[in-house]
């Protein structure tokens, strides 16, 4: 739901300036730092933000909490790098958003090297136990448990991968010292923050009962037994220690020490529901850097994450499917347009559901998916007039070796956050980082809430006598849709930083973004603002309360199955042109842009 309710928010400490969220102004009592830029995405409720970029000349954060932005933008200031940005963001997500992400979880990095101009991707998902085997998500008669009762416990926390992603990032980019990164989040934890509307908002129903099931989620979350209260002063005392732990012992303290040995305790010891995650597990992970998926699209190179993702490959199939249509001289409002992006949203999650795993355990033909020849054929099979049957069949990509796969139609929760950041050297970070569902796991430990990753494996091992791609294996990372994306000119230097959480929808979410900013000349902030069409191979959904709403009768005319719904997108964006930086943030949550 887009925002609509103003609510004021002090920044204290380090993180300096407060917000009216809803006005898009900054507080004249705490004004923010000199020369700062902002712009808060809040709106009427059928109107456009009353800001509708922010715009900077030196460097930016895109965020989807202000304290958060606000904690990078400090640590640009004393020229710190985009990657130490990066870390001091997301630690202080970890603690305002806890519900999304943080140590506990998964996170995607796709870096650019202002200086050297080298694009480098970093795969820090969880992994799934090495006492995890097929079986671990189906009940007695061999069939899939129900997703809830799979994610609340033990039995779906991954190997957490956050933290390494992070002190890597840091060991290969980063300029200012840790503690320094560390310390707005120790300083919020410690003196106190203020519970945000979106955090208080989600502490009812069935959300609650299952975070009351742990001990320590229940006197975070609901102390003496009522839920937190938007506005009120939340400290989280254990979650400063346990950063104080790791930038005294370093990353040993998390996956050797303590930490870890309070990770693998919450894990086997959840009540009714206790998983697999044991110490070799912790010890033996490590990052992945990945190649980038690149996919040529018009007069760009859009860049992404590859396997175990699939967004990357996502993305650049829409859009490669799409470069045969003249998207340009549709415009935004043609019903025209949005069939064709529908019907390329189709033909990519059909490839996604039945090819796209972890390819350290499968052969992922990734290239032969974004292959111009390959897209080439399937463009043709797209009608200009009339809707494809659904669902639409996987293709048949070059490179696709020798075994033959069932498809993955499993659903993916969308409680996750994204990050981008552009520095004064000009380096650039697209950060996806997630606990999956909303609370991920629902356990808790030392302040930070641990993911259930490992539910976006297929329940079910084999379908159809064939083996799924994106089955449970021990080491194994699960298939994901996050897609942080960098767009590059034709001399290699970006020109968009791009992202947002949503489950299976971030890719439709980035690839409408980016066709917002390609093709049809919008700023970051006004694409960002386009109601979402999104068809993941079934019905075709229509954002409401937006413009694409009123597409409903020309696109059921042309035989899709629609139906009008909410959408869960919270992009964040960086544009990067010639006259300096122009930044977006959602206004489906609660994200700024800030910039000088």
């Amino acid at each position: 739901m887009r925002r609509t309710a103003a609510w004021a928010l002090l920044l204290g400490g380090t993180v300096g300036a407060g917000l009216l969220f809803g006005a898009a102004t900054v507080r004249s009592d705490s004004p923010p730092p000199a020369g700062a830029a902002s712009a808060v995405a809040g709106q009427a409720a059928h109107g456009r933000p009353a800001e509708p970029a922010v715009r900077a000349k030196q460097f930016m954060v895109a965020a989807t909490n202000p304290l958060a932005a606000w904690a990078g933008y400090d640590v640009l200031a004393e020229n710190g790098t985009a990657v130490d940005a990066m870390i001091a963001v997301q630690l202080v997500l970890n603690l305002v958003e806890p519900q999304s992400s943080g140590i506990g979880g998964g996170a995607l990095l796709l870096h650019y090297d202002g200086r050297s101009g080298r694009l480098t991707s970093l795969d820090g998902l969880e992994t799934a136990p090495r006492a995890a085997d097929g079986s671990m998500f189906l009940g007695p008669a061999g069939r899939p448990i129900p997703l809830d009762a799979a994610a609340v416990g033990g039995r779906s926390v991954g190997t957490p991968g956050t933290l390494k992603l992070l002190l890597e990032a840091h060991r290969r980019w980063g300029r200012l010292p840790l503690d320094r990164l560390f310390r707005p989040a120790i300083d919020l934890a410690q003196k106190g923050f203020a519970v945000s509307p979106r955090l208080a908002g989600i502490l009812t129903g069935d959300t609650a009962e299952r975070l009351q099931r742990d001990p320590r989620a229940r006197d975070y979350f609901f102390p003496g037994g009522r839920p937190l209260q938007a506005g009120e002063t939340l400290r989280n005392p254990a979650f400063a220690e346990t950063l104080r732990f790791i930038l005294g012992s370093g990353e040993k303290a998390f996956y050797l020490g303590p930490i870890g040995a309070d990770i693998v305790g919450a894990v086997q010891g959840a009540a009714g529901n206790p998983g697999r995650l044991a110490p070799i597990d912790l010890e033996i992970y490590r990052v992945v850097e990945r190649q980038p998926v690149c996919v040529p699209y018009r007069d760009w190179r859009v860049c992404g994450m590859g396997p175990p993702s699939s967004g990357g490959v996502g993305v650049g199939q829409i859009l490669g499917l799409l470069e045969h249509f003249d998207m340009p001289a549709m415009g935004p409002d043609a019903a025209d347009a949005w069939h064709l992006f529908a019907e390329a949203g189709k033909l990519a999650t059909a490839d996604r559901d039945r090819y796209l795993a972890d390819a350290d355990f499968v052969l992922v033909p990734a290239s032969g998916l974004v292959d111009n020849a390959y897209l080439t054929t399937r463009a043709q099979t797209i009608s200009v007039g009339r809707a494809a049957p659904v669902p639409a069949p996987p293709g048949n990509p070059s490179r696709r070796i020798g075994q033959e796969w069932s498809s993955d139609t499993s659903a993916e929760p969308s409680d996750t956050s994204h990050v981008s950041i552009v520095d004064a050297d000009g380096s650039a970070v697209s950060l996806t980082t997630t606990i999956e569902g909303a609370f991920g796991s629902h356990l808790m430990v030392r302040g930070f809430m641990l993911n259930n990753e490992l539910t976006d494996f297929s329940f079910l091992p084999h379908a159809a006598g064939r083996p799924v791609a994106n089955r449970v294996e021990p080491g194994k990372r699960p298939r994901s849709s996050m897609a942080p994306t960098i767009v590059l000119d034709r001399d290699g230097k970006p020109v968009l930083v791009i992202g947002s959480p949503g489950g299976a929808r971030i890719i439709p979410y980035v690839a409408q973004t980016i066709i917002g900013v390609l093709d049809w000349g919008l700023n970051v902030q006004q694409a960002i603002d386009l109601g979402h069409v999104v068809n993941r191979n079934g019905r075709t959904e229509l954002e409401a309360e937006t413009a694409v709403a009123g597409l409903r009768d020309a696109l059921a005319a042309r035989g899709h199955d629609v139906v009008v719904m909410e959408q869960a997108s919270a992009l964040q964006g960086i544009q990067i042109g010639p006259d300096g930086l122009v930044g977006g943030s959602d206004p489906r949550r609660e994200g700024v842009a800030v910039g000088r």
